[in-house]
């Protein structure tokens, strides 16, 4: 095998926005970016826009922005073309 091809391999933190969550896992993420994490130590620093901790399928959690407003708008606008 040769040596040196491989990115380096370290703990790097992860930070949801969305849900305000921190994740320390091992990765090869490229950053330049560092964060004090909550042990005291720094990492580097990758902001994430959605884990597990914010994804509906993970959370059980449906998010209802403006899509209730788009159906109810539909079924206005097309209420009297229905058969009977």
């Amino acid at each position: 095998m040769q040596a040196n091809i491989h990115p380096a391999y370290r703990p790097v933190l992860f930070h949801d926005t969305s849900a305000n969550v921190f994740f320390l896992i091992g990765s090869t993420a490229e950053t330049d970016r560092t964060h004090l994490h909550t042990d005291g130590n720094t990492y580097p620093y990758v902001t994430l826009d959605v884990s597990s901790a914010s994804h509906p399928m993970y959370t059980g959690q449906q998010r209802q922005a403006k899509t209730e407003g788009r159906i109810a708008s539909f079924n206005k606008r097309f209420a009297g073309f229905t058969s009977k």
